[in-house]
């Protein structure tokens, strides 16, 4: 794919972008090389890897989920100011 001056203007205006001619070129530079690039991994053969979603075999290492406080909820409603049966009570903010 050749980038154009037609298509650095299509993209700018696609991204509200004013653009200088300096900034256009470089723009045009910048998105041939990439694609460039692009065509040089496409030469490789990937055929025989496999897919993958990350570039290391990450594990889970997260910790087993277990309880550990248990239910203390009759030790935390103590300290409330007021309550209604196993619940905190307070101030009506709606009207």
């Amino acid at each position: 794919m050749k980038i154009t001056d037609d298509l650095i203007d299509y993209i700018g205006e696609l991204s509200r972008l004013a653009l200088s001619a300096e900034e256009r070129e470089a723009r045009k530079r910048d998105l041939t090389d990439i694609l460039n690039y692009m065509d040089k991994l496409n030469e490789l053969d990937t055929a025989d890897l496999p897919e993958m979603t990350h570039p290391f075999d990450a594990v889970n290492c997260f910790r087993e989920d277990v309880p550990q406080n248990g239910d203390r909820r009759e030790e935390m409603l103590q300290n409330a100011p007021d309550r209604k049966g196993d619940y905190f009570r307070v101030f009506k903010t709606i009207e």
